[in-house]
């Protein structure tokens, strides 16, 4: 019997939270895992010594408390942002169990992109330009002055989404306009909440972030990839990404590291670039202040951020986590199977104008990818084949069904 302290993951129905199910696991941290239905796939995992339903539709402080005595849970690592934001307001510490998630002021600067924009720019890190509509202001007029094509995001998401959610307004996390008149229209589209998105210029290149682990100012630990593939296409959640030399890009990882210490950042956070190959230049696309999309990855790769988050503020541990690998890719199977079907067949329907298709190339990276020793999965493992054999079944339901 292990006589490490047991951890509660919040959150393990992703691939994320299946990896910190597995880092933690596979060090022998009796792990009880949570999620939003029976059948998540971290709950399936060999390294999941416990599993349970989170509560529905109850807020965390209801419920959460009682689950830490019934576990003896000594720590509590968590997935969402949502989760986060709630875990935000609870006490640093609850039943003897330590909250190993942000805390409401740094997590705050983080979540308003004004603030991380302004922030960025302070440290040197170059931004796309921005504009704030708000309801005193001529949109015509503005539109009028902006370098197309432009992306509409918000800048704080989930002080909108209650907003749209009211007014049975649809919340777009990105939405690509090419020209004046497209984006007054966009924005006609928010005149009932009087809520508007952030309205960007347009980065070329690719994904590129920087995954640091900041303790008392400095990084402990630091990883950095590149998205060689997204879904949808245009921009949303890595399906293939490759990781990077650790050592690779030291000026722009020395701005990273300034940035998240304006903020006053301790555990893990990405920090998000557009990278330009062809001017090198990076854009700051936003700041994660949660575990991502891409942490199989980083796990896969030598850079295991949950357990240095467990370490360091459970067991004490000190040192600087060994320098990872370069090299490794990671795929999400199921997007990275959508995302070829749009790229082969429905080009049409991929919003960035800017973007090219490579269609031969795409396909013959999706059969390589079956067999290149160095990609792996985001849930396939050898040693841990239940998640994915529970993936399959939810999916399966949701076809019957």
């Amino acid at each position: 019997m292990s006589e490490l302290p047991r951890a509660i993951v919040l959150g393990v129905d992703t691939p994320i939270g299946l990896t910190v199910v597995r880092e933690l696991g596979r060090r022998g941290v009796p792990v009880h895992a949570i999620g939003r239905k029976m059948g998540a796939i971290g709950g399936a995992s060999r390294y999941a010594d416990g599993f349970s339903v989170r509560e529905p539709g109850k807020p965390l402080a209801e419920w959460l408390p009682h689950r830490i005595r019934e576990t003896g849970a000594k720590a509590l690592l968590a997935i969402s942002e949502g989760d986060l934001i709630e875990l935000a307001d609870l006490a640093a510490e609850l039943e003897g169990c330590r909250i190993l998630t942000p805390r409401k002021e740094p997590l705050s600067k983080v979540l308003d992109k004004t603030e991380t924009l302004r922030l960025a720019e302070e440290c040197g890190i170059e931004v796309p330009q921005s504009w704030q509509p708000m309801a005193s202001e001529d949109f015509a007029e503005c539109a009028k002055g902006l370098s197309y094509p432009v992306v509409l995001k918000w800048a704080d998401v989930n002080s909108a989404q209650p907003l749209l959610d009211a007014a049975g307004i649809d919340l777009l996390k990105a939405e690509f306009i090419g020209d004046a008149s497209g984006l007054v229209a966009a924005l006609a589209r928010y005149l009932p909440v009087e809520c508007w998105p952030l309205v960007q210029s347009y980065a070329a290149g690719h994904g590129v972030g920087h995954m640091i682990y900041m303790e008392g100012g400095r990084a402990a630990l630091r990883f950095q990839h590149e998205r060689l593939h997204e879904w949808p296409p245009e921009g949303g959640v890595s399906t293939l990404c490759q990781s990077l030399n650790p050592l690779g890009f030291p000026e722009q990882m020395a701005k990273s590291e300034a940035l998240l210490r304006a903020m006053d950042w301790e555990g893990p956070a990405m920090v998000e670039y557009r990278y330009d190959p062809a001017s090198g230049r990076f854009i700051l696309m936003e700041v994660n202040g949660r575990f991502w999309g891409s942490l199989p990855l980083a796990s896969q790769s030598g850079a295991e951020f949950a357990w240095e988050l467990y370490r360091r503020r459970v067991l004490g541990q000190s040192g600087d986590a060994p320098l990872p690998i370069a090299g490794n890719r990671a795929r999400f199977m199921i997007p990275e199977a959508r995302r070829l079907i749009r790229v082969l067949f429905q080009r049409g329907k991929i919003a960035d104008p800017f973007f090219k298709a490579t269609p031969v190339r795409d396909l013959a990276s999706y059969v390589w990818s079956n067999i290149d020793p160095k990609t792996r999965g985001y849930v396939w493992r050898w040693r841990d084949p239940m998640p994915l054999l529970a993936d399959l079944k939810s999916i399966l339901f949701k076809a019957v069904r």
